[in-house]
């Protein structure tokens, strides 16, 4: 970890942990330890003096030995905020200098085209990683740049504290691409989730500043059905203006009228339910079928429909409806 701060290479970092703990070391004994050859061990060990880490023994110069790490790694650190403070006042200088030009766009030029499988992949993770408050998004199929599981961007922003408000296709649900387990951890990470019977278009609002909206065309191939063509694959960022604020409105809507994704209770009512009763009962206020929530939980239709009755006699109730209503009020979810 310290070495990706600095700057350093794994193997940079690693023998530098060597020389630490040795009195000092030549390029045989430290290429033994890192399971390479003594000449690229040796170009290691100049790469680390060239750094100011390691020094050659005065009365063998062919064996290092490592600086002291507070002064060493403390002058590496020092340069390296010495760096990112000159970064960021660029950034704000160009930042500045983005918005005077945006500001002599032409009315109509307010939309930027992304092309390609790859670029658009690239753009949405680098969108989440610049994002400083909030990112919203609609998630429908299908999925043709990027599953969930490789949106590491997501992670590494939610850990930084920027809020997400994700409305997920119900059908993700439906068909098992998403499991609930995913859903509970995103959630349980700082993620707001929701569900809607039909999301309108993919979409990821960025600080309510950009909107980036991925789109595909389809080709037909044969006469059994049709295929994506990748150099068709693109997405459109749209800039301040009154699209975005569409946009942003579209969200919103979509986002007040989309179900909460409903968790086990954590009060003293939820102690009159089993875990497997719990989870049935949290995909079913989220509104998958009988069917669905088998499929998510592993157990027959029957079994589901079976304890979905047995929920509703503890309740006291006749309805679905009424069910969720008494879950809601006894803490169930």
């Amino acid at each position: 970890m310290l070495g990706d701060v600095l700057g350093l290479t794994k193997a940079q970092s690693l023998a530098y942990r060597d020389l630490v703990a040795s009195p000092s070391l030549d390029a045989a004994e430290l290429g033994r330890r890192l399971g390479c050859d003594p000449g690229d061990a040796l170009d290691v060990l100049r790469a680390l003096e060239s750094h100011g880490l390691a020094a050659r023994q005065s009365a063998d110069d062919s064996r290092f030995q490592a600086a002291p790490p507070e002064i060493a790694l403390g002058a590496l650190l020092a340069r390296r905020k010495d760096e990112i403070r000159a970064a960021q006042v660029e950034l704000i200088e160009l930042e500045e200098e983005f918005r005077r030009s945006s500001a002599l766009r032409p009315a109509t030029d307010v939309v930027d085209v992304v092309r390609g499988a790859d670029a658009v992949k690239h753009r949405i993770m680098q969108l989440q990683l610049g994002a400083r408050e909030t990112v919203e998004s609609f998630t429908k199929p299908p999925v043709f740049v990027m599953p969930a599981d490789e949106n590491t961007a997501e992670d590494q922003a939610v850990a930084r504290g920027v809020r997400y408000r994700v409305v997920v296709d119900r059908v993700f649900l439906d068909t098992g691409v998403l499991r609930v387990d995913d859903v509970a951890e995103a959630i349980e990470n700082g993620e707001d989730v929701r569900f809607s019977e039909r999301v309108p278009i993919k979409l990821f609002i960025i600080d309510h500043r950009l909107a980036f909206v991925p789109i595909q065309t389809v080709v037909e191939v044969g006469t059994e059905g049709s295929d994506l063509a990748p150099d068709l694959v693109g997405a459109l960022i749209i800039h301040p203006s009154g699209l975005l604020d569409a946009l942003i409105a579209l969200f919103e809507s979509v986002w007040r009228d989309a179900t909460p994704f409903a968790r086990p209770g954590e009060r003293s009512g939820a102690s009159d339910l089993d875990q497997e009763d719990s989870r049935i009962l949290a995909l079913m206020l989220a509104g998958l079928t009988d069917q669905s929530v088998a499929n998510q939980l592993g157990l027959s239709l029957r079994t589901v429909q079976r304890r979905v009755k047995v929920l509703m006699g503890v309740a006291g109730v006749s309805t679905r409806i009424q069910l969720g209503w008494h879950a809601a009020r006894k803490g169930w979810i």
